[in-house]
């Protein structure tokens, strides 16, 4: 089915832009790229957890009414300032790092505040929908993720 994708209008913009490089990195593998994920996940756990520490800690409950509410949104920013920073510092989460792949714009640069934005929220958007982001690496040709696709970016692999 990869070929279903290629007459896309979405897949031509990307495309024509990826050729005009004369050498695009490498796309890491899938596995690779779950493997961070999962790795990632155990980080973010951990951040959220001392994060959760501190908000109760200050407020005392989070369980019901507005408090629930804030203690929501201030988990949501604490994930997205985890990730933009490390995204927009060196294109590598810790996660990222070990696996050796890097978050790039479609010209192979450090991505901006306002693309980590889009990115951030539909990534967790994608993953929110029964994980259809993942999903559609599965058919894209170049085998990125449906949110880097919308959000002009790219996941590459660092050679040593």
């Amino acid at each position: 089915m990869p070929g279903t994708l290629y007459n896309s209008p979405l897949r031509l913009e990307y495309s024509s832009i990826m050729t005009d490089n004369a050498i695009a990195a490498p796309t890491p593998s899938l596995g690779a790229r779950l493997a961070a994920m999962i790795y990632e996940l155990l980080l973010v756990v951990a951040v959220l957890f001392i994060a959760a520490f501190v908000f109760i800690r200050l407020t005392g409950d989070s369980q019901s009414g507005w408090k629930q509410i804030v203690f929501r949104i201030y988990l949501v920013g604490v994930l997205f300032g985890y990730f933009s920073t490390f995204w927009m510092r060196s294109g590598q989460t810790l996660a990222m790092k070990t696996w050796r792949i890097q978050l790039v714009n479609r010209e192979g640069a450090l991505i901006s505040l306002r693309r980590a934005s889009l990115r951030f929220v539909l990534a967790l958007l994608g993953l929110s929908l029964l994980g259809i982001s993942i999903i559609w690496a599965w058919f894209d040709d170049d085998r990125q993720f449906l949110h880097d696709r919308l959000a002009k970016t790219r996941l590459i692999h660092l050679t040593r």
